[in-house]
């Protein structure tokens, strides 16, 4: 396997002492402007994993074979993911009930509450709220987070299949799906009648098991094995699609995310997937 290193704050010293305690001769190799990897690393060293910690650097221990050509399939969270907002959250500021909706929306997040549950509490929040709001959400909120355009970018050069799958609304993900020139995506759709929202959701949730299910259909449908496969998020309710994948990257998540994802990133971009898995 390989050791994986990113982090911008990454200088001369901390190589060196990450080189002095894996005690090997093979040297560092750059792979992106904050990433290098070590190869031939026979062993876990819970020594390396605390400095890197500490230090503020991500710290993955790759197994060779997961390199991006690998994989045909890339299934994606969107909110707090892909972008760096709630949308959810985001649209309750528009009537100042935004505390309200981020605790329940926080909540669902860690764990601690049945997602479809906790989603139909917060949209019923959302009752008489007008079709523009969204747009302003859209317009002025709405952002892509940091390498988000370079994974994509990556997967397509791959000719990786790329789809996000959130239990975030439509009239969002559909947007995010045109800007990143992803191939699917799959989502709620708030129910609007008169320019206003009703408080409810048309058709089934997608769910923590919806978000595995469509990873699976599509994974089916490309006549993939799951070990071809990569699911990237942040929450709870990411955990069921990332234990279907090939492996499970953990975005800038909840520590129940990360202690059960393949390798988690916290301080680097999107594109620290590309890094994990280059060689």
């Amino acid at each position: 396997m390989r050791l994986v290193i990113q982090s911008q704050a990454i200088n001369y010293s901390h190589l060196a002492h990450i080189h002095q305690l894996c005690a090997t001769s093979v040297q560092f190799v750059q792979t992106g402007q904050h990433a290098y990897y070590l190869a031939n690393q026979t062993e876990i060293l819970p020594a390396v994993q605390q400095f890197c910690a500490d230090q503020h650097i991500d710290c993955s221990y790759v197994q060779n074979k997961q390199i991006l050509n690998n994989y045909g399939l890339c299934v994606m969270d969107m909110d707090s993911t892909l972008i760096s907002i709630e949308c959810i959250d985001e649209i309750a500021d528009m009537i100042n009930i935004k505390p309200q909706v981020a605790e329940i929306t926080e909540r669902a997040m860690r764990g601690e509450l049945d997602f479809a549950q906790s989603l139909r509490q917060r949209v019923l929040l959302l009752k008489g709220l007008q079709h523009s709001d969204l747009m302003r959400v859209l317009d002025e909120r709405l952002k892509l987070n940091p390498g988000a355009t370079e994974l994509i970018a990556a997967c397509r050069s791959n000719n990786i299949t790329t789809l996000l799958v959130s239990g975030g609304f439509t009239f969002f993900a559909e947007q995010v799906k045109t800007m990143l020139g992803l191939d699917y995506a799959v989502s709620n759709t708030l129910e609007i009648i008169d320019g206003k929202l009703t408080g409810h959701i048309l058709g089934n949730i997608v769910d923590a098991q919806g978000k595995a299910d469509e990873l699976v259909k599509l994974r089916e449908k490309l006549g993939l094995t799951a070990a071809q496969t990569i699911a990237i998020g942040d929450g709870a309710n990411d955990l069921k699609m990332m234990a279907v994948a090939g492996i499970g990257i953990a975005y800038h998540a909840k520590p129940i995310v990360q202690t059960q994802a393949t390798y988690a990133l916290n301080y680097v971009g999107l594109d620290g997937v590309v890094n994990l898995l280059t060689t």
